[in-house]
């Protein structure tokens, strides 16, 4: 029977384990009918022409040209059936063992018993039946020999058709029938377990090479391969991204002739790795540059990243240092100014003060508390934990964010309205971060945004397939000139605050991939947080 599941045949019915790739099966069956072709044509050949003495036929010349004519012509009919299969392949391979079994004993005893040597023909056919169809059937067809060969012995003796007959010979012939097919199944089986090994180890290698190229195109960093000729030979999705293609580029030259030169200079001089590229859209990317160690051929391969991510990164290195800095300073001032704030604290409790120096003393502890909450705000600062991101449903957790507002804020919660403008929408960002920018943001709106006049609205939207967080009020919004300093550590214009909200809102934001902005909506003021689609996700090196 044929499985075409795995394209492997089982030819014998005793032996149902035992398979034959389809394609190696057929092509030993034709090699055996064309051997079976050129055996027949030389006993038909050799007993007409006789060039000199021969065997043949010796001792029944009528059965000999009988026997030898339709070997002949069964090898003629059935080649053809071989080479243009129509048959199924188990019962032409039997058919094929059977008739040689029948006619090469014939055929030995037309040329006199078993001392002619030609039964040693048998051999082969054992050994082909072991190849083509194996399993017990081999072991059958030995068996099947060996008695043919046995029948005629006994035939010859009981007539006394020949002059010398030797069982014992006739059994050693047996017993190497028996051999030869033992040792083809075997080989067979050896051949089958090869199969089997190769076949798993391509199945394996084609899904490792699928999951390679899933890997490949969800990088967050691009990735291009390229070969001594620059050809571009791949390119993921990010890469493409990052260089503004839509079209994969055939060679390097397509994408910037600075990345061209760039690459260049590096294989002339391997030390300086990487470089910056401006493409032709302005934006800057950074390209590092290796070599990929292939056998037969060099390629290269090229990883890109935005340059605004490796500034974030080289930023955050920077104010991972300086959090540490200016967190032993905050301690260091911490204490003396606990010391000035007790003191003031008792100099008011002094009975003969009057009321220029009561006020005094209100001023060193208003003065106090002002530094002593900057000092809080540079504390979170370098505390900072690292972004734990996951995936969360802003239909769900905003509302429940609304509710806590309105426990911690009582009446003023009302001044907030929540505005779906697409729903569905899942954010991948640190919970406890996104919390405490939209608190900040929110404690922003409260004080300047005049909710008096209206509601603070936290819209929702979808904006270049990014969740996105308005926070829009109704304040007089934020001079033009001071823009460019709005996310500046300590720059407020205001004589309260410490200038530390809306920058450790930014750099909450980055941190989680995310991008906060100020600007007007329908000409109310508008922070913007451009959120991580959680659908789009990639994996980030």
């Amino acid at each position: 029977m044929l499985s075409s599941s795995v394209d492997t045949i089982y030819p014998c019915p005793f032996s149902k384990g035992y398979g034959i790739p389809v394609r190696q099966a057929w092509l030993m069956l034709k090699i055996f009918a064309l051997y079976r072709f050129i055996t027949a044509s030389l006993f038909v050949m050799l007993f007409y022409l006789r060039f000199g003495p021969s065997l043949l036929g010796s001792y029944d010349a009528s059965l000999y040209q009988f026997t030898s004519v339709a070997y002949l012509g069964i090898s003629l009919i059935a080649a053809p059936v071989a080479f243009r299969p129509r048959w199924a392949y188990a019962s032409l391979a039997q058919l094929f063992i059977f008739t040689d079994i029948v006619f090469i004993t014939l055929l030995m005893h037309a040329c006199g018993g078993i001392g002619s040597g030609i039964g040693i023909l048998l051999a082969i056919s054992m050994a082909a039946g072991g190849l083509l169809i194996g399993g017990r059937c081999a072991m059958l067809f030995a068996a099947l020999a060996s008695l043919a060969i046995l029948a005629e012995e006994v035939y010859a003796i009981e007539t006394h058709a020949f002059e010398n007959t030797t069982m014992t010979y006739a059994g050693m012939l047996g017993v190497s029938f028996f051999s030869i097919a033992f040792l083809s199944v075997i080989l067979a089986q050896r051949a089958e377990q090869s199969a089997v090994l190769a076949r798993r180890h391509e199945q394996t290698i084609a899904r490792l090479e699928s999951l390679n190229r899933y890997i490949i195109q969800h990088l967050q960093s691009g990735i291009m391969i390229v070969d001594e000729r620059q050809v571009t030979q791949l390119s993921n999705q990010s890469a493409l991204r990052l260089l503004g293609l839509v079209l994969h580029p055939e060679e390097l030259a397509e994408v910037a002739p600075e990345l061209r030169q760039a690459f260049e200079l590096w294989r002339a001089n391997r030390d300086q790795d990487f470089a910056i590229i401006q493409l032709a859209n302005r934006n800057e990317v950074q390209v590092r540059f290796s070599e990929l160690s292939m056998d037969d051929e060099a390629l290269y391969m090229l990883i890109f990243e935005d340059i605004a991510l490796y500034n974030q990164r080289l930023q955050q290195s920077k104010l991972a240092s300086l959090g540490r800095l200016t967190a032993s300073i905050a301690h260091e001032i911490r204490n003396p100014l606990s010391a000035i704030s007790h003191a003031g604290q008792l100099l008011s409790e002094a009975p003969d003060l009057d009321v220029q120096e009561l006020r005094l003393t209100e001023i060193i502890q208003h003065h106090c508390q002002r530094v002593n909450s900057i000092i809080e705000d540079i504390l979170k600062l370098s505390r900072r934990n690292p972004s734990q991101k996951q995936k969360i449903a802003l239909d769900q957790w905003l509302p429940a964010y609304i509710n806590d507002q309105k426990l911690n804020l009582g009446e003023r919660a009302e001044c907030f309205k929540l505005v779906f403008k697409a729903q569905g929408l899942n954010a991948c960002i640190d919970s406890g971060h996104l919390k405490q920018i939209l608190d900040n943001l929110c404690a922003n709106a409260l004080q300047y945004g005049r909710p008096e006049l209206g509601p603070i609205v936290l819209e929702v939207s979808l904006v270049q397939d990014a969740p996105c967080i308005k926070i829009i009020d109704n304040g007089a919004g934020i001079a033009t000139e001071h823009r460019q300093h709005l996310f500046e550590p300590f720059f407020t214009t205001s004589h309260q605050g410490t200038g530390l909200g809306l920058y450790i809102s930014r750099e909450l934001a980055e941190l989680n991939q995310a991008e906060l902005s100020y600007a007007t909506s329908s000409g109310k003021p508008c922070f913007t947080l451009l959120l991580a689609n959680a659908d789009h996700a990639v994996i980030e090196i």
